[in-house]
């Protein structure tokens, strides 16, 4: 009889470092345990447009300027190409975005889905709010389990009684592999699934490192 499979949903904004290394590690643990990913747009522009006189003004900057545009793309590709192309262009924008060093710019996203082979046409999209109805019901499918005090990346997962449960994160650099994934994923659903368990944290030493 084949192992079971559980399905990890997971909620990314593109233009989010870390995110972009916890989803790396989630396609290590598809290698190691029988999880299957189900990729999902949330929205940091979203997350923050009524905190905005409250963030740093750099960081205000970024989500007035940088951060629509990439979801806007991903949630338009998925409501005309399917569900499918989610991830695999997740993974060509945040290579561009951040293995490279690219940045989030019109040519970055415009290449990214070449390398998917999308049409090119779907970055006119960053500039549009067409589908901004859909992105904000993803985004808040994913938030909604989790809370407003947190950002990206969500993951939720079955419970052991049948129940999703969610959690923000882990954050972690570089994103682990091997045994090492395996390890992570098992202490994180096992802390994950405690009623009443909310938080572990402690100062980020290093910043992302992407390999």
């Amino acid at each position: 009889m084949s192992e079971s499979r559980t399905t990890a949903d997971f909620w990314f904004d593109p233009l989010c470092p870390w995110a972009w290394l916890t989803s790396r590690w989630m396609l290590e643990v598809e290698k190691v345990r029988p999880v299957d990913v189900r990729w999902h747009v949330m929205s940091l522009a979203v997350l923050n447009e009524d905190k905005l006189d409250e963030v740093p003004a750099e960081y205000r900057e970024m989500l007035e300027t940088q951060a629509w545009g990439p979801v806007r793309v991903v949630i338009a590709a998925q409501q005309l190409h399917g569900d499918d192309v989610v991830g695999p262009l997740y993974t060509a924008l945040g290579t561009r975005f951040h293995n490279k060093g690219e940045g989030p710019t019109p040519t970055a996203i415009r290449e990214a889905l070449e390398d998917v082979g999308l049409p090119v046409s779907l970055a006119e999209y960053a500039d549009k709010d067409t589908y901004d109805a859909e992105l904000r019901a993803s985004h808040h499918e994913g938030i909604s389990k989790v809370g407003q005090e947190v950002g990206t990346p969500v993951i939720a997962v079955p419970g052991p009684d049948g129940e999703q449960i969610a959690f923000f994160g882990p954050v972690v650099t570089p994103a682990p592999k091997g045994e090492e994934a395996a390890k992570l994923w098992d202490g994180t659903l096992m802390v994950a699934s405690i009623p009443g368990f909310y938080e572990i944290k402690r100062t980020r030493t290093q910043g992302p490192v992407f390999d």
